[in-house]
């Protein structure tokens, strides 16, 4: 199994901490999204990834796109260790949390969209930052009230990990990255503290990955 990942990439993390909780083979490919104007505007990768993005995930003669998609792939190839719970009421509530964070948080902030701000729109870096800072600490502490629920444990939902961690913890990273006010949220810094001490997440981590810079 081959992802093609960028270390910074919140979507990239995402799956990298999936890939290491489940303890599954993987070869990390780098994709650079800045240097030389972008290695993911390539012949080659846009072959594999039409959208240009990353990451993109290769089993054999699978390819898939889109990180919420390779985490459902993953569970369901291999379900132990489970990243959703038995119920259905409780994997409802996970797929929420995680898409609460990788399609009403992420989408806003990622890359592409930054550079919009400051290119063709023409806003400058505060601005630029102002817009950030906005909708990811909006976001957030929309988690952390979707948190406040009897069914939160250790981690989103219960004592193990799910695939909500695995979108909140890279979504947090971005967050401290860029100067956003976290401290509010204590559920969540409680949570990623938690997440942070497990060797398979450390592994994922941007400063861990082979094209950190």
């Amino acid at each position: 199994m081959i992802l093609y990942s960028y270390w910074r990439s919140s979507a990239s993390y995402r799956v990298r901490m999936a890939l290491n909780l489940k303890g599954i083979d993987h070869e990390i490919r780098p994709v650079h999204l800045v240097r030389g104007g972008g290695e993911q505007y390539g012949g080659d990768y846009t072959a594999l990834n039409p959208q240009q993005l990353v990451p993109t995930m290769v089993d054999g003669e699978v390819v898939i796109t889109q990180s919420m998609a390779m985490l459902e792939y993953l569970e369901e190839l291999h379900p132990r260790p489970a990243l959703l719970p038995t119920d259905s009421v409780g994997r409802a509530r996970v797929r929420a949390i995680a898409q609460a964070i990788a399609c009403e948080i992420h989408p806003l902030n990622n890359l592409r969209v930054l550079k919009y701000l400051t290119g063709p729109a023409g806003l400058d870096e505060d601005a630029k930052l102002a817009w950030y800072r906005h909708w990811t600490e909006a976001g957030l502490a929309a988690v952390e009230r979707m948190l406040d629920h009897p069914r939160t444990g250790r981690f989103c939902h219960g004592d193990e990990p799910t695939l909500a961690d695995c979108c909140l913890l890279p979504q947090v990273y971005n967050a401290e990255r860029f100067d956003c006010d976290i401290e509010p949220l204590e559920r969540i810094r409680s949570i990623c503290e938690e997440l942070k001490a497990i060797e398979p997440v450390r592994r994922a981590m941007p400063e861990n990955q082979p094209d950190a810079a």
